[in-house]
C-alpha cells in the first residue's frame, strides 16, 4: 500500500513540476519540425503524436512542418531515380518532384495525420500550396563561392498564413508539408527546417523545435560528444561554417527563427522517447537551445 502511496505521489509532483512550464505556454503556438529517425521508428511515431496530442490538451496551439528524407528516398528508388545532394540541399529534377509531392502530401503527411487523429479530431493536413502558404522562388546551393542549379528547390519569399491561423483559432493541429508554390507556377520541394523556421516567424510562434537524429549541437565533434545545452545568436552565426552539412539547415533555421522574433529555438533529438515533452514541460530539458543575443531579435526576413 505504502508503494502504491509513493507511486502515486511521484506522478503528483511530475504533474506540479510542469505547472509553470503550462502557465508559461498555455494559448502559444509551437512550431514543430518532425523528421528524421522519429518519423520512421514505430514506437517513436506514436510516441511523437501522443507528444503532440498532449500539447494540445495542455492548452498550447502545436504546428507540425514535416520532412520526409527516408521516404522521398525509398520511393525514388522504387521510380529508379537517382538521388543527388548538393551542399545538403537535394537536387529536385521534375521527375523527382513528383515523386517528392506524392510522398510529402499523399503519404507521409497522411500518415502523421492519422497518428494524432487516433486520439482524438485533432490534425488537418495541408500543403504550402494551400491558400498560397507557401510562395517560393528558385533556391541556388553555393559550392566554393558559386551559385549551382539544383533543380526545384525553393526558397520562400513570402508566406500567407491565414489559413493556418484559422485552424489553430478552431483547435485544430496544422500538419504542413513543405511543398511551395511560385510566381512562375512552377512547383517547389523547399527544405522543412527552413518552411519550420519561417513558419514559426510568421505565425509569432513561442518556440521553434527541430526533431533530429543527434543529441543536439556538439561542442567539439568528432574530438567530444559534449552537447551545447544554450547558444546565443551571435555564437551559433559564427559557428555555422563549421558545421557539417546534415547540421547547416537545422541550425540556419534555429538562427532565423531566433532573429525573426522567436523567443527560443531547440534542437532536440527525437531519438528519445516524448523529447518533446522533456523539453517544454522540465527545467532541465534535452538537446540545444538557441536564444537572442544580447540587444534583441532582429525582426525581418520573410513577408506574413
Amino acid at each position: 500500500m505504502r508503494k502504491n502511496r509513493a507511486g502515486v505521489m511521484s506522478k503528483a509532483e511530475t504533474l506540479i513540476k510542469a505547472l509553470p512550464w503550462l502557465e508559461r505556454f498555455h494559448g502559444t503556438t509551437v512550431v514543430i519540425k518532425y523528421g528524421g529517425h522519429a518519423m520512421t521508428d514505430e514506437e517513436l511515431r506514436h510516441s511523437f503524436a501522443e507528444d503532440v496530442v498532449f500539447l494540445r490538451y495542455a492548452g498550447l496551439k502545436p504546428v507540425i512542418v514535416h520532412g520526409g528524407g527516408p521516404q522521398i528516398n525509398a520511393a525514388l528508388d522504387r521510380n529508379g531515380i537517382e538521388s543527388h545532394f548538393t551542399a545538403g540541399l537535394r537536387v529536385t529534377t521534375p521527375e523527382a518532384m513528383e515523386v517528392v509531392r506524392m510522398v510529402l502530401v499523399g503519404q507521409v503527411q497522411r500518415d502523421v495525420v492519422g497518428l494524432i487523429n487516433r486520439h482524438g479530431a485533432f490534425a488537418v493536413g495541408m500543403s504550402g500550396e494551400d491558400a498560397n502558404l507557401f510562395t517560393a522562388e528558385r533556391k541556388f546551393a553555393v559550392v566554393e563561392g558559386e551559385p549551382v542549379d539544383i533543380g526545384q528547390v525553393g526558397e520562400i519569399v513570402e508566406i500567407q498564413v491565414g489559413a493556418v491561423r484559422a485552424m489553430l483559432d478552431d483547435g485544430r493541429i496544422p500538419v504542413v508539408s513543405s511543398i511551395a508554390r511560385g510566381d512562375d507556377g512552377e512547383i517547389y520541394n523547399v527544405n522543412a527546417d527552413t518552411a519550420a523556421a519561417a513558419l514559426a516567424v510568421a505565425l509569432d510562434a513561442t518556440k521553434l523545435v527541430v526533431l533530429t537524429d543527434v543529441e543536439g549541437l556538439y561542442a567539439d565533434w568528432p574530438a567530444s560528444d559534449d552537447v551545447i545545452d544554450e547558444i546565443s545568436t551571435d555564437e551559433l552565426a559564427a559557428l555555422l561554417p563549421e558545421l557539417s552539412a546534415g547540421m547547416v539547415p537545422k541550425m540556419e533555421a534555429c538562427l532565423h527563427a531566433v532573429r525573426g522574433g522567436v523567443p527560443q529555438a531547440h534542437v532536440l533529438d527525437g531519438r528519445v522517447l516524448h523529447s518533446l515533452l522533456l523539453e517544454i514541460f522540465t527545467d532541465e530539458g534535452i538537446g540545444t537551445m538557441v536564444l537572442p543575443s544580447p540587444g534583441g531579435p532582429v525582426k525581418g526576413g520573410v513577408t506574413a
